[in-house]
């Protein structure tokens, strides 16, 4: 993850020196922390904790801080992966620059915010596989 990683900051441009945390962990723990700071039940693939509030930079302005914390867990990426027919890695690759996109404050509530997002998600992950993105999982 360390290669997708420094290419999302590069491409969102971000301090090289950017914080981020990435965890993986058991269904019955993702299940906890869903509940806890979502209110809903079950798993969830991913979740994401910003810190400070950072925002994408420019080419002559790199954001720079601590974005935050991410949270995989790797046996939703599984099932969502066996089900739209892609590799776990695939998955979890896709969830780890969403989960950047959502620290960074980008959203899918909407169409017009979704289209944004999953488009930005697309190009750099399509740069780091060198082929077409994985379907994203959409809910």
């Amino acid at each position: 993850m360390t290669a997708l990683t420094a290419l999302a900051f590069e491409r969102l441009h971000l301090d090289p020196a950017t914080e981020l945390s990435i965890a993986a962990v058991p269904a019955e723990e993702m299940a906890e922390l869903h509940v806890r700071w979502m209110d809903l039940p079950g798993p969830t693939d991913v979740m994401s904790f910003p810190m400070d509030e950072m925002l994408p930079g420019t080419p002559e302005e790199p954001s720079e801080g601590t974005l935050g914390d991410i949270v995989l867990c790797p046996q939703v990426a599984a099932e969502q992966a066996s089900a739209a027919g892609h590799s776990t890695s695939d998955e979890l690759c896709l969830l780890t620059v969403h989960g950047i996109l959502h620290c960074l404050g980008y959203d899918h509530r909407t169409a017009e915010e979704e289209r944004e997002m999953f488009g930005i998600q697309r190009r750099i992950l399509e740069e780091f596989l060198g082929r077409p993105a994985p379907v994203e999982t959409r809910h």
